[in-house]
């Protein structure tokens, strides 16, 4: 099929694009980390990292931020994937920052702790001096997220200005900052979802089992199919359906939204993003507080 067919030099293009910003992040950075939330994208970012530092050990520690809200099948696999790798990963519970009084946890029907991961990064980023945190965004998810720069700085408080960016002319990028300041590096900021998804089945990554259609249970909550966990606080008024559904972007279990689907293939899912015509944030409920969600919150140190 047509949309199946991907040049594949585009994707070498990618490939080297994001291999060089990893090895100018090791060159110019003392304490660089890869922000992993066992999503496709950071599932992405460690085969580019493997590729740019093998054999030897990878320059940064992979971290994960655990709202304790997470799907099953995403904590599984990021416990074998880091097993398989050998290489060090540093979790930031959500809840120890709950239990010390740090922030507050929501309460209500559609609480959630999405939220409440920028200050467990926050903290996570003062107690180890990371002076550079790597991350998968990428521009074709979010408006907010299509204004960053490559490498990114945040201020001593971890606050990003969108006004205060850097020019990034012939992939020159500048990691120069002062003390206290660190930097979010994008290595997949010119790629699209479709350009991760050809990339996995080129390179025959495996993802988590929820990225594939499979039978769950669901409700509906606020217009969205959510899987049914008591981590969305249900009441009598919560039906609970068995669909066959798919969820396009890993997050907290109280803010991401599934898709129905029968797509068990990666050609069949490579088939059906081409033909949505909703960027995969659309299944995210934090991205829908209002117009601006996003990057109210990327000012504030989200990721």
């Amino acid at each position: 099929m047509e949309n199946n067919t991907y040049h594949p030099e585009y994707l070498d293009d990618l490939e080297a694009e994001a291999i060089y910003i990893l090895r100018e992040v090791a060159g110019q950075f003392e304490r660089p980390a890869l922000l992993f939330s066992g999503g496709k994208d950071s599932i992405t970012l460690v085969r580019l990292a493997e590729k740019a530092f093998r054999p030897g050990k990878f320059p940064f520690p992979l971290v994960h931020i655990d709202t304790g809200h997470n799907f099953e099948e995403t904590i599984k696999y990021r416990d074998a994937m880091v097993k398989r790798l050998n290489e060090k990963l540093i979790i930031g519970y959500v809840q120890d920052t709950i239990d010390a009084g740090r922030v507050i946890e929501q309460k209500g029907k559609n609480a959630s702790r999405n939220t409440l991961q920028t200050t467990t990064l926050l903290d996570i980023i003062g107690q180890h001096k990371f002076d550079a945190c790597i991350g998968g965004a990428r521009r074709d998810e979010e408006k907010a997220r299509a204004k960053e720069r490559v490498f990114s700085v945040r201020d001593e408080f971890g606050q990003w200005d969108p006004k205060r960016q850097r020019p990034e002319l012939w992939n020159i990028y500048n990691g120069k900052i002062h003390k206290g300041e660190n930097v979010r590096v994008f290595p997949l900021s010119n790629w699209t979802e479709l350009d991760v998804w050809s990339y996995v089945r080129r390179e025959k990554i495996e993802l988590p089992s929820i990225y594939f259609a499979h039978e769950r249970d669901t409700i509906i909550r606020n217009g969205q199919l959510m899987a049914a966990t008591p981590f969305l606080n249900m009441d009598a008024e919560d039906i609970i359906a068995r669909k066959s559904v798919r969820f396009r972007t890993v997050g907290d279990m109280t803010c991401t939204a599934a898709v129905e689907s029968a797509a068990y293939l990666i050609d069949d899912i490579i088939d059906e993003i081409s033909a949505s015509k909703i960027s995969e944030r659309g299944t995210r409920m934090d991205d829908k507080v209002s117009e601006a969600a996003m990057e109210d919150r990327k000012k504030g140190g989200y990721f």
